[in-house]
């Protein structure tokens, strides 16, 4: 056993025994070869134990998926980063929109953060209800003009993309262009089939560090404008059968071991596989719009579909990129160490100090 497998390994299981985490895995990759692949605590409170191969829900990491489909089919050349959408999509141009790009999309800079505060779970669970209302949507602002967090659009504005391009079920491109690639197709969905559920965890909220009854939250924040609070994440969100059918791809359900290749896959060769150019990757991965976000009033740095900065979020690496997650999971990598990393987890905490600290072992 290395030392960077046994010191993740007894962080893992220090976390779960001190109630800081349920369950958990952590997988990582170095010049495509696997070096870390741990898992400590059980799928649900009095469950069974983790599994390199359960499978997490895990919020928003599912966008860096979402964005590798995109950069395969640049690469394929279909289009190009600033090909206006509405060659691939006419009817999404109504209400101006037409200038909005893939480029626009990818660096959340689009205008159309936001869905209609009416939405229900089985509004985002149904892909023609979300594709009609992001037609439908009008800006927030000139795209490429400002930047904010896209959180439910990102998906479905990149997934349909994808879709019109290809002419196939976003299922269907997942499954044969990254997934079964990899070796994960039953590791590596947006929305998961019944029969492979038998392998997902069930997740569960943190207690809360910050008490809400005593905060003063302006009613009139951009956040609220973007969904509904009913449909935040949460375990019961995350948990419901609905959700967890669906093509919901700012969101994605999988294992560490799968992600953790995937980018690998990325900065690499694993296996024989790599999934985009050299040439692309460093595109995708190059900062390209920094700024003040609109939506949530954070400091934000983009790549094309991926933050520019580790798991605490404060990261200044010009090499580090990926995407984290509500919930406190995060799966990236670094280009300079040439290391891939992910960390996915059941207990939905309201931090990121897990995968930063584990972060901390693997890319030291």
């Amino acid at each position: 056993m290395s030392d960077v497998q046994e010191q993740v390994q007894e962080t893992l299981e220090e976390l779960v025994a001190s109630g800081a985490e349920l369950g958990i895995q952590a997988v990582a990759y170095r010049d495509g070869v696997k070096v870390v692949d741990a898992v400590a605590g059980v799928v649900a409170p009095d469950g069974s134990p983790v599994t390199p191969g359960t499978v997490f829900y895990n919020f928003s990491i599912g966008k860096g998926v979402m964005s590798t489909l995109v950069h395969q089919e640049v690469d394929r050349g279909a289009f190009g980063y600033d090909t206006p959408v509405v060659e691939l999509w006419p009817e999404f141009g109504a209400h101006g929109k037409e200038g909005v790009t893939v480029r626009h999309v990818l660096t959340h800079t689009a205008g159309v953060p936001g869905i209609p505060l009416t939405s229900t779970i089985s509004d985002v669970s149904t892909w023609q209800t979300m594709t009609r209302a992001l037609e439908d949507a009008e800006l927030w602002w000139e795209p490429g003009t400002k930047t904010g967090y896209h959180a439910y659009t990102f998906g479905y504005l990149a997934g349909e993309i994808v879709r019109r391009s290809t002419g196939l079920p976003l299922a269907e491109v997942l499954h044969d262009r990254l997934a079964a690639p990899l070796g994960f197709a039953d590791e590596i969905f947006f929305g998961m089939p019944v029969r492979k559920r038998g392998s997902l965890a069930t997740l569960v909220d943190a207690p809360s560090e910050v008490d809400w009854s005593v905060m003063q939250i302006p009613e009139d924040l951009p956040m609220f404008r973007a969904a509904p609070m009913s449909l935040f994440p949460t375990a019961e969100f995350g948990n419901n059968p609905e959700v967890i059918g669906a093509d919901i791809p700012a969101g994605g359900k999988t294992s560490a071991r799968a992600i953790a290749k995937m980018y690998a896959a990325l900065i690499g060769e694993v296996d024989g596989v790599r999934l985009i150019s050299p040439e692309r990757l460093a595109e995708a991965t190059a900062v390209s719009v920094e700024g003040h976000d609109e939506v949530f009033g954070n400091e934000a740095r983009w790549g094309l579909g991926y933050a520019i900065a580790g798991p605490s979020g404060l990261d200044q690496s010009e090499t580090m990129f990926g995407m984290g997650g509500v919930g406190g999971g995060w799966a990236g990598a670094d280009r300079a160490i040439r290391t891939s990393l992910a960390v996915t987890k059941n207990l939905l905490t309201e931090n990121f100090e897990t995968s930063a600290r584990i972060a901390g072992i693997v890319f030291a």
